[in-house]
């Protein structure tokens, strides 16, 4: 199994989600009610509101008015404050609001900061191990819901991502895949020849941070069979929980209902049971690249 990492890069997405989850916590831990909270300092609700839901960071003497009100020691005020500082910065994937949703640049913002990721795929190769080649061919003109000229942006905010995997603090990335994903020709065959080569490459070059685990044909069953691409995505902090990812055709999103995350986590537990050894893995991809050769 690959090693989580114990520290990651800090994102702005990650912190202010810290920042807003410990002030919740906070005040529930202490019975404070949202209408005393607003009262006592002089808080709108809406505003309050914004800050819980993450989309306002509180202005550093409201923070501190907050931790007098909280009774906070100093060694969790110096780490709200920290939070504060580095949820006002700006993510590489603020450049691209203009082309993925709110909910698709979260994703981002939370990636950059995870210590671990854990990834299912069923047909395709997973977005942090493609080429640029592959990941054009899923953004055909025949799709629909992608502007082509959108395209180059989507690629060059993917190829940002998968600096997480390559970069000098990388993630541990645990990605399992049907083997149907080394079979479908997406792009042709040249594109998947060239991507499984890369896969191959990948898997050599930084054996620490990814495995990759193939399910075989073979397998007589599994519970996520049939089930639509996800991530979960683990975070250094002890504070944090595991979050989820899930895309189908008409919908993404973010989960963080403790009992979907803990029932998907149980589901990619059994997968990974389900799969080749990750030198069976490896194997299998190195003879899928000599019947594409």
């Amino acid at each position: 199994m690959t090693t989580t990492s114990a520290s990651s890069p800090s994102s702005p997405t990650v912190a202010g989600w810290e920042l807003a989850l410990r002030l919740r916590r906070r005040r529930e831990e202490l019975g404070v009610g949202v209408p005393s909270l607003t009262a006592k300092l002089g808080f709108s609700r809406n505003y309050w509101s914004a800050v819980e839901n993450e989309r306002k960071i509180l202005a550093e003497d409201k923070l501190g008015m907050l931790a007098e009100l909280f009774e906070l020691d100093e060694t969790e005020r110096a780490e709200l404050f920290a939070l504060r500082e580095v949820a006002k910065q700006r993510g590489w994937w603020a450049d691209y609001s203009g082309v993925f949703s709110e909910q698709v640049l979260r994703l981002y913002g939370l990636e950059y900061g995870a210590c671990g990721i854990r990834t299912y795929e069923s047909l395709l190769i997973p977005g942090l191990l493609q080429t640029p080649e592959y990941a054009r061919a899923l953004m055909s003109p025949e799709i629909p819901t992608i502007r082509q000229v959108e395209v180059d942006q989507r690629i060059a905010a993917r190829r940002q991502r998968q600096l997480r995997v390559t970069g000098s603090d990388p993630v541990s990335l645990t990605a399992v895949v049907s083997e149907a994903a080394l079979m479908q020709q997406t792009g042709g065959k040249r594109v998947l020849r060239e991507q499984l080569t890369h896969l191959a490459r990948m898997i050599e070059t930084h054996p620490d941070v990814l495995e990759l685990r193939i399910i075989p044909f073979t397998a007589t069953g599994c519970g996520a069979f049939g089930a639509s691409t996800f991530h979960l995505l683990d975070f250094a902090s002890a504070r944090l929980p595991t979050l989820a990812w899930q895309e189908t055709v008409t919908a993404v999103g973010i989960i963080d209902d403790e009992a979907q995350v803990r029932d998907l986590s149980l589901t990619y537990a059994e997968a990974v049971a389900r799969t080749l050894s990750t030198r069976e893995s490896f194997d299998l991809v190195m003879e899928r690249i000599r019947a594409l050769s």
